[in-house]
C-alpha cells in the first residue's frame, strides 16, 4: 500500500470513529435536545483544544452476536485538552454507541485517562450519559465499574474529580458520579437512581416517573446529591468552567489568583447597618457575602439544598477562597443534619486543595426535635466539628450576630484551631440565648416573683448585657478582635495575607476515622 493510500486510510478511519454509533444516532440525539458525545467536550473545552485518545480502540466481546457489531472507540470519548489553559482530561459517554453502555474496553479508556490525570495532576472531568452496564459482557461491564470507582477513591483529594450528568445514569454507574468532588446536572434529560421506577413499582408498589426519583431538581433540593443544576447542557458546561477557576491543578498547588480591580481597603458602610437591632429578626448573609468578596461575585454549591447553610466559592484580593455561612433568613441558621453534611463536605474539599476557608457566622444551635435526633444529628455534627478541626489551610471566621451553644464551638471557634476569629458589635457569644439562659440561671427569681414576665425581661436583659456581647469572648482570647462591620473586606484579606505562610500538621496517622 503507498504512503498515500495509507494517509488517506487514516483520515477515512478518523473520520468514521467520529460518527460514532452512525449519522441516524446523532440526528436523534440532537432532536432529543442533547449534545453527541464529541459536542459536549467541544464545548467544555477551550477551543481546538482537545486532543483524542484511543479512538480506534474496540470491544472484544464475541458472545450474542456482538462480534459482528464493533465501533471504533466503542461507547466513550476519552482525552485531554484546555479550559483557561489549563490542562485538564476529560472522558464523554457516547449514548449513539450501544447506547452509551459500559464494556471493558470502555473501561480500560476511562482507566487510562483517570491515570493520566493522577500522573500529571491535573483535573478529570467524567461526561455521563449511558444506559449503564453492557449487559452482554456480564461480569466484564461489572468489573470495569469497579476499577473506575477503585481509580475514584485514589484519586479523591488528589485531583479535583467533576461529573456532569447530561442523560441517564442508572444502577452501579451512579457511584462513580457519588465518589467525585461535585456533581452537574441538567434538567430533564439527566437522571441519577440507584433502581428505576420500574423497579420502585414492583418492590415497593410506589409510582414514581424518572424525573420525581432522580431528576436534576430531585437531587437539588430533596437528596443533595447534585452540587449544580441548570436547564441546558451549554449553561452546564459554563458552569464546569467557571468552577474550574477557583481549583487548583492539584493537592500540592494553590489555584491560581487573578487580578483584581477591588480595592483592598473597599469600605462598605452599608455592612455597618445590615444586622438587625432585633434579634430575632432575619437578614440575607447573602448580601453580607457579596460586600465584602471580590467584585460581589460569589460561585455558590449546592444552592438549593439544606438552604440554611451557605457554601461556595470566592475572591478576596484574587485569591480563591470557600465560604461556609449560616443564613439567618432560612431556619434562623440554625445547624441541622442536611446542612453540617453540606458543611463538612466543602471544608473538607477546601481543606485538600489549599483553599482558605472564610465562615459567616450567626448561629442560634442545632435544630431540636425528635426527627433531628433520629436523623442522626449528633453524628452529622460531629462532621462539621470534625471537618473544621483537621482543616490545615487558613482558617478565619467572622462572627456577625449569634453565636451559641454547641453551634458556636463548630463553626471554626478559636478552640478548633480557628486562626483568626473577628467579631461584629452585634455578635453574641454564650452558651444559649438569653430567653433560655435566665429561665435556668434565674428560675427562682422568676418563679418567686409578683409579676415573673416581667422579671423574666429584665434579667434577660441583665443576661444580655453581661454575656450576650462580643466582649466577654474578646476579654478571653476566644475573638481576636471586634471589628467595625464595613472594614470586615479589608480585616480578611490582610488576615489572609498574614496567614499565607502558614503551617500546621496533623499527628501522623493513616486517616482519621470520621463519625459518617
Amino acid at each position: 500500500m503507498s504512503r498515500e493510500r495509507k494517509i488517506l486510510e487514516l483520515k477515512e478511519k478518523i473520520e468514521k470513529s467520529k460518527l460514532g454509533g452512525g449519522q441516524a444516532l446523532i440526528d436523534k440525539q440532537h432532536q432529543k435536545g442533547k449534545l453527541t458525545a464529541r459536542e459536549r467536550i467541544y464545548t467544555l473545552l477551550d477551543e481546538n483544544s482537545f486532543e483524542e485518545l484511543d479512538a480506534f480502540k474496540l470491544h472484544g466481546c464475541n458472545d450474542f452476536g456482538m462480534e459482528k457489531s464493533k465501533v471504533l472507540g466503542d461507547g466513550v470519548v476519552t482525552g485531554y485538552g484546555s479550559i483557561h489553559g489549563r490542562l485538564v482530561f476529560v472522558y464523554s459517554f457516547d449514548f449513539t454507541v450501544f447506547g452509551g453502555s459500559l464494556s471493558k474496553t470502555v473501561a480500560e479508556k476511562i482507566i487510562k485517562v483517570q491515570e493520566m490525570a493522577m500522573k500529571t495532576g491535573s483535573p478529570i472531568i467524567g461526561i455521563n450519559d449511558s444506559g449503564g452496564a453492557r449487559i452482554q459482557e456480564g461480569v466484564d461491564s461489572l468489573a470495569g465499574y469497579t476499577d473506575i470507582f477503585t481509580q475514584n477513591i485514589l484519586a479523591s483529594g488528589v485531583i479535583p474529580q467533576i461529573s456532569a450528568i447530561v442523560g441517564p445514569c442508572a444502577g452501579g454507574a451512579v457511584y462513580s458520579p457519588a465518589l467525585t468532588d461535585y456533581i452537574f446536572m441538567v434538567r430533564k434529560s439527566a437522571y441519577m437512581f440507584l433502581t428505576g421506577p420500574k423497579i420502585v413499582k414492583s418492590v415497593t408498589h410506589e409510582d414514581v416517573t424518572a424525573e420525581e426519583l432522580g431528576g436534576a431538581d430531585t437531587h437539588a433540593t430533596k437528596s443533595g446529591v447534585t452540587h449544580f443544576t441548570y436547564d441546558d447542557e451549554a449553561e452546564l458546561f459554563a458552569g464546569v468552567r467557571e468552577l474550574i477557576k477557583y481549583l487548583p491543578q492539584n493537592n500540592m498547588e494553590e489555584a491560581p489568583i487573578l487580578s483584581s480591580q477591588d480595592p483592598i481597603n473597599r469600605i462598605d458602610e452599608d455592612l455597618n447597618y445590615l444586622v438587625p437591632e432585633d434579634t430575632n429578626k432575619p437578614y440575607d448573609m447573602h448580601e453580607v457575602i457579596a460586600k465584602v468578596v471580590d467584585d460581589g461575585v460569589f460561585f455558590e454549591v449546592q444552592k438549593d439544598y439544606a438552604k440554611n447553610l451557605i457554601v461556595g466559592f470566592a475572591r478576596l484580593n484574587g485569591k480563591s477562597i470557600g465560604v461556609v455561612a449560616n443564613q439567618p433568613k432560612v431556619m434562623a441558621g440554625v445547624l441541622d443534619s442536611n446542612s453540617s453534611n453540606k458543611g463538612a463536605r466543602f471544608v473538607r474539599f477546601c481543606d485538600a486543595f489549599n483553599i482558605p476557608v472564610i465562615t459567616f457566622e450567626d448561629v442560634p444551635g442545632f435544630m431540636p426535635g425528635t426527627a433531628q435526633e433520629f436523623s442522626g444529628i449528633i453524628k452529622n455534627g460531629a462532621k462539621m466539628l470534625y471537618a473544621y478541626g483537621e482543616a490545615t489551610v487558613p482558617k478565619i471566621t467572622v462572627i456577625t450576630r449569634k453565636g451559641y451553644g454547641g453551634a458556636f464551638c463548630v463553626m471554626n471557634s478559636k478552640n478548633l484551631r480557628g486562626d483568626i476569629v473577628y467579631a461584629w458589635p452585634s455578635a453574641e457569644i454564650a452558651v444559649m440565648g438569653p430567653k433560655g439562659a435566665s429561665e435556668i440561671i434565674f428560675s427562682k427569681e422568676i418563679t418567686g416573683a409578683e409579676n415573673p414576665a416581667q422579671v423574666h425581661t429584665e434579667k434577660m436583659e441583665e443576661y444580655r448585657d453581661k454575656f450576650a456581647n462580643p466582649y466577654v469572648a474578646a476579654a478571653k482570647g476566644l475573638v481576636d478582635e471586634v471589628i467595625e462591620p464595613k472594614v470586615t473586606r479589608y480585616k480578611l484579606i490582610k488576615a489572609l495575607e498574614m496567614l499565607a505562610n502558614k503551617r500546621e500538621d496533623n499527628p501522623p496517622k493513616k486517616h482519621g476515622n470520621i463519625p459518617l
